[in-house]
Parts: structure tokens; sequence; C-alpha cells
């Protein structure tokens, strides 16, 4: 009798099943109270796989606490306020349709009682927040308003994914950016820089 061929395990497939049942538990629970065993039940596979693609459960949680896209993705021509849009979009990206597990950030904010993830915590707040908005910034205090922006935005993640306030977890970017877009206005200098791009060139008086 032929024996019954073995499937071969979808290499990729697993590994990313892994990633986001880590990024999902992750930012659930945080570091400590996250399991092998859980992140690998979640997944559907065995506990020695996780070992077996990463390494170790700190490779797993580096790996699924690394934001995806480092960079706006926006083209020098664009509008100064695409940059904080942007940056909104990506704070929102564990609601949106499509999103594997939760968002780095809860990741990281859960987790904070471990200093490497605090330090994790403040390179990515630096490298993909504070220096993008510092880079629109050409007024007093740059560093300070950067920062301000970004802490806006790190308390709207608390407030969906940890806190669950009622009105901020309901609402979607379309919601939220008009009035993310004035603070940012204000604090980034970019209402003004919008209103003269966009204000209609005088007639001439000759």
């Amino acid at each position: 009798m032929t024996q019954p061929t073995k499937r071969k395990r979808d290499r990729a497939a697993t590994r990313a099943a892994l990633l986001a049942a880590a990024r999902a538990r992750f930012a659930l629970v945080g570091y400590d109270a996250t399991s092998v065993r859980d992140i690998a039940r979640d997944a559907g596979v065995d506990a020695t796989l996780i070992f077996r693609y990463f390494g170790s459960k700190e490779r797993l949680f580096e790996e699924a606490s690394r934001p995806e896209d480092t960079e706006p993705p926006v083209a020098e021509e664009a509008r100064p306020a695409d940059v904080p849009t942007w940056l909104l979009e990506a704070t929102l990206r564990q609601h949106l349709p499509g999103a594997s597990g939760g968002h780095p950030l809860t990741t990281l904010l859960l987790s904070s009682g471990r200093q490497e993830c605090r330090e994790q915590l403040n390179s990515q707040l630096s490298e993909m927040y504070v220096r993008n908005l510092e880079q629109l910034v050409d007024l007093p205090d740059r560093e300070l308003r950067a920062e301000l922006l970004t802490a806006l935005l790190l308390g709207i993640n608390v407030s969906r994914s940890i806190a669950h306030t009622p009105a901020l977890t309901k609402a979607c970017v379309d919601d939220i950016a008009p009035y993310f877009g004035q603070v940012a206005d204000v604090l980034l200098g970019t209402s003004n820089a919008t209103a003269q791009t966009s204000a209609p060139t005088p007639p001439s008086s000759d």
C-alpha cells in the first residue's frame, strides 16, 4: 500500500502566522504575561517552531514590536500636512482592515516595565515620529513642538488600545483627522505655509 505523502510545511506562512499571533498577544497583555505556548496555540502550530524560526521569545518580541513602515510615503512635492496625516494613520493601523496583530506602540507600552522595552519605545518614537515631524518645523522650539504632537499620537494609541475610551475607540481616521490636523497646524506652523501655497496670485496693477 502506498504511504500518503506528507504535506510540506509552508515556512513563510507559518512564520507569518506566528508573528501575527505574537503581535496580538504582546499588544494584549505585554511581554511578561505572554508565553510561547500561548503564541503557538493562537497560531495553531507547535511551540518548538517559535525557536526554529525566531530563535527565542526575546527575538520574536523584537520583530513583533518593530513597525512595518518607518518612512512616510510622501513625495518631495507633497504638502507638509500629509506627513502628520500619515503618522496618524500609522498610529491607528491596528484598527484598520487587514491589520496583522496589535500595534508596536501598544506592545512596547504594555512591556515598558522592562528597560530594553523602554529604550526601544524611546527609539521608535524618536525615529518614526519626532524625526519626521521635526523636519516640517521652521519655528522656535522645533523639537518640543514635534514631541508634543508625538505625545498626542501616543495618547490616541493609549486611549484606543489600552484604556478603550468610547468615543476615540469608535472613531475612524476620517473622524479624528480634522481635529488632529488643526493641532498639527498650530504646533508645526503648517497652516501659514498651506495658506501661502493655496492663496491666489493677486492681479497685476499694470
